[in-house]
């Protein structure tokens, strides 16, 4: 398979009323992108997200973005933040359609989601939890920077592993004796 050119690559964040409307089980409304199975956020990521916005969390930090390829007007996946940060910590979520693939699509995505975070001033962590039989993904969050720090049962029950991307130069950066400070 062909790898995905950076340039090619924009998150879109989705709309509030596509959000309602993949919600409702109803077509959404994109604009003449190709969109194949598997590539629209699922009913767990939307549920989340509109629960958030009822909370008031800004839609930078609950509502997901399309991963897009400006040069085959295809939806490739999508990604996000789960919720706002919380003392300096936020955690993403992504998921590329099973056709796009082994292509470089989730590390250009979460690479974009890494420089939303690091120039918001509010984060200095991004976390990311993976199922341990999830090797693609954490090859990918480790290409990027991430470092595994342990084991967890997240909220859904599921053993995942913790990865843990510092923005560089930050208190929590330089206090990691296992990374270096950018």
């Amino acid at each position: 398979m062909q790898a995905v050119e950076p340039e090619s690559i924009q998150l879109l964040q989705l709309s509030v009323p596509n959000l309602r409307r993949l919600a409702a089980s109803e077509p959404v409304e994109l604009a003449a992108l190709h969109i194949p199975e598997g590539a629209l956020p699922p009913s767990k990521t939307v549920a989340r997200a509109l629960a958030q916005l009822e909370l008031g969390t800004p839609a930078l930090w609950c509502i997901p973005f399309l991963m897009v390829s400006t040069s085959r007007s295809m939806l490739l996946g999508a990604c996000g933040f789960k919720t706002a940060p919380v003392n300096g910590r936020v955690e993403i979520g992504y998921g590329v359609a099973r056709t796009e693939r082994g292509r470089g699509v989730a590390t250009i995505a979460v690479g974009q989601l890494l420089q939303l975070a690091a120039t918001s001033d509010l984060v200095q962590q991004v976390v990311a939890h993976i199922v341990p039989d999830n090797i693609a993904s954490s090859k990918t969050v480790a290409r990027l920077g991430f470092s595994a720090e342990g084991t967890l049962v997240d909220t859904d029950g599921e053993l995942v592993m913790r990865w843990v991307w510092r923005l560089p130069g930050s208190k929590s950066a330089r206090s990691n004796p296992l990374r270096g400070s950018g």
